[in-house]
């Protein structure tokens, strides 16, 4: 049996899998909101709060496996843990409970996502664009099938443009709906630094992973399910949800369908990055993709097993 443990920059998340006749098995699944990411934009440290929340989700994570006779393991640090001045505190003591941590690069996250993006989407030579917000880095890939044509790490994420747009607390809704508008502006400009270089490939289809997709197309497909599917994230239906998002962030006992309250801290900062990316690629519409970086560690891990490698490796290598 397999283990994939991702600790992103918002979540972390245990995926066991069993792997027989050449397709996977998710045994379970797990994810714990650490928010490992928290201030790190403005102070270059994980501080203690999140720390010490990092390091209870991995001991939970310990107990969790404990119940299946795990064969192979993997642990995967994404931004968080590229850019803190004291991220081999955390690693340190992460690999004292049992878990050796890999940091990889912004373009090896890039290449997990558009495994696991891609393990789940039907196998043929369709160009397709996989978007995945994350707590602190945003991944873009264009693909063929299977392979990688470009992809790009870029440093805007649900929970940085949280802390770097939604740190005060606005009651005025004018004033709010302002802050929203120049949260998504700045994440055009980041978004429009690639848009060049993406547009000399182009896609017939977009998918996002992660989190914010998630939670974005669940809303979007409780507030006009006529126009937007389960999985589907319409340019047109996020724009009509700004004012919901206003009114729910200025109402605490405001409910809006399809969105958890674990995730409503990330809904402003969360809809200023999805719409801004949209908005300078042209995009009017996306899929959610379920499947995301911690399928693409499975897919590394059985190319591992066969090679009698180590995942890191063989990742590198490809």
């Amino acid at each position: 049996m397999y283990a994939c443990v991702d600790l992103g920059s918002n979540s972390f998340h245990l995926l066991i899998a069993r792997w027989h006749d050449g397709a996977h098995e998710i045994v379970e699944r797990f994810s714990e909101k650490v928010q490992l990411g928290e201030g790190l934009s403005q102070n270059c440290t994980i501080n203690a709060d999140a720390f010490q929340r990092g390091l209870v989700c991995l001991e939970a994570f310990a107990l969790a496996m404990e119940r299946y006779p795990i064969k192979y393991l993997w642990v995967v640090g994404t931004n968080a843990l590229r850019v803190a001045e004291n991220s081999q505190d955390f690693i340190n003591q992460a690999k004292s409970r049992g878990f050796a941590v890999d940091v990889v690069t912004g373009l090896e996250e890039a290449a997990l996502v558009y495994a696991g993006v891609t393990s789940a989407i039907p196998k043929d030579d369709q160009v397709r664009l996989v978007i995945d917000i994350g707590g602190g880095s945003t991944e873009l890939i264009v693909g063929k099938g299977p392979v990688q044509l470009q992809a790009h790490s870029l440093p805007i994420g649900c929970v940085s443009w949280r802390d770097r747009w939604f740190s005060t607390r606005l009651e005025n809704k004018d004033l709010l709906r302002k802050q929203l508008t120049m949260a998504a502006d700045d994440a055009e400009q980041v978004f429009a630094q690639v848009a060049d270089q993406l547009a000399r490939t182009p896609w017939a289809e977009v998918f996002a992973s992660s989190g914010t997709a998630k939670m974005l197309s669940a809303i979007c497909s409780h507030k006009y399910p006529s126009a937007a599917g389960s999985t589907l994230v319409d340019f047109d239906v996020l724009a009509k949800l700004e004012s919901d998002i206003i009114e729910t962030t200025l109402n605490p006992g405001r409910t809006l369908p399809g969105l958890k309250n674990s995730r409503k801290e990330l809904l402003l900062p969360g809809w200023a990055v999805l719409t801004g990316f949209m908005k300078v690629h042209q995009i009017n519409k996306l899929h959610f993709s379920p499947a995301a970086l911690r399928e693409g560690m499975l897919h590394y891990m059985v190319k591992a097993r066969d090679l009698n490698d180590s995942p890191l490796r063989v990742l590198r290598a490809s």
